[in-house]
This record gives structure tokens, C-alpha cells and sequence, in this order.
């Protein structure tokens, strides 16, 4: 019976710390919203994508990418995320992660931010399968 109990204990310790990774908030993780050019919150004070150091990061699996992605962004899946960083991506620019689900974005943001980047942002919702560009990108 005690190790039956364990087992439990165990189990449910580890339901606990997915959980907690998967769906709990990255502090430095700042959410954007696509504002269609033209409209009056496409002026807004802070235009992340007015930075032309900015890099949009599709961690969708390539299929997906290949079908519908933004111009200009780079595709590099969640799982391969941690181990090719370092050719595509610099922890000194600031970067908009692009994702189907809010758990790879955080998780992806979570491999960066383990790596020194500072300046993170992901897209809200699934906006940017419904838009051509992000011109209108604003915080």
C-alpha cells in the first residue's frame, strides 16, 4: 500500500510541475496585438515593429509555416528551438515569437530567456494567420 500511495504522490507532483511550465506566466514575456496599418492604433507609442533589429520567429512545425507564414520570418520548430538558436537568432535583438498555441509560445519563450534574450514578445492570439504583414504591430 505505501508505495501505491507514492506512486500517487509522485504522479500527481509531476501533473503539478507541467502545469506550472506549461501554463504559468513568463515575467519578461510581453504579449502584442496586430493593429491593421491605417487605423488609429497603428500610431501607438511603443512600435516594436519599428525596430529593424527585430526578428519574427514562426515556431510552428514547417508544414504549417510552409502553408501560411509572414514575410520575412525565420521557421524554426519548438522542438528544435533549443539545439539551432544560436544560427538564426542573437539575444541582443529583440524578437516576436509567432505560434499556434499559447503553451509553445511560452515555451519557447522560456528557451530564450534561459538563453540571455532580454527583449521578448509573442503575437496575440492567432492574428498573424490572418494578415499578410505586421506593419502594425504595437504594444
Amino acid at each position: 500500500m505505501p508505495v501505491v500511495m507514492w506512486g500517487f504522490v509522485l504522479a500527481l507532483a509531476a501533473g503539478a510541475v507541467w502545469l506550472a511550465r506549461n501554463l504559468w506566466l513568463l515575467s519578461g514575456l510581453d504579449f502584442v496585438s496586430y493593429v491593421a496599418s491605417g487605423t488609429s492604433g497603428a500610431t501607438a507609442a511603443q512600435d516594436i515593429h519599428s525596430d529593424p533589429a527585430l526578428t519574427i520567429l514562426d515556431v510552428r512545425d514547417s508544414l504549417d509555416y510552409d502553408q501560411c507564414h509572414l514575410p520575412g520570418s525565420i521557421n524554426i520548430s519548438i522542438g528544435r528551438l533549443p539545439f539551432v538558436w544560436d544560427k538564426e537568432l542573437s539575444p541582443e535583438e529583440p524578437v516576436l515569437i509567432l505560434a499556434d498555441s499559447k503553451r509553445k509560445i511560452v515555451k519557447a519563450a522560456r528557451v530564450l530567456k534561459n538563453r540571455g534574450f532580454a527583449q521578448v514578445y509573442a503575437l496575440r492570439g492567432k492574428d498573424h494567420l490572418r494578415h499578410s504583414d505586421i506593419g502594425g504591430i504595437s504594444l
